[in-house]
């Protein structure tokens, strides 16, 4: 699960590491802060730009909001209340180029 170019097969949501796929977000945005700290404005736009394509970055994504949200039973602006782990696969992978 490194870099921001993988293709992962899609996973089960009891499939996946959620622990590994938070601490690589977490390690990613850690780089981000130190680049802006340090001014590097050009290695803080290439590390956002690889935080956005990140496949773990979109998994956890889809889990806030899915999971861990706490509206996640109010539907949204399609009528969609709870998402099955196979239609959260489909989500990360739509959500994705």
């Amino acid at each position: 699960m490194r870099g921001a170019g993988n293709n992962i097969p899609p996973r089960l949501n009891h499939q996946i590491y959620w622990r590994k796929v938070e601490r690589l977000t977490f390690k990613l945005q850690k780089r981000i802060y130190r680049a802006s700290e340090r001014g590097d404005v050009k290695a803080v736009r290439k590390l956002q730009k690889t935080l956005i394509n990140s496949w773990s970055n979109k998994v956890l994504a889809v889990r806030r909001v899915t999971q861990d949200n706490t509206g996640k039973r109010t539907a949204g602006v399609d009528g969609i209340k709870l998402l099955a782990p196979k239609q959260r696969i489909k989500l990360v992978q739509a959500s994705g180029s």
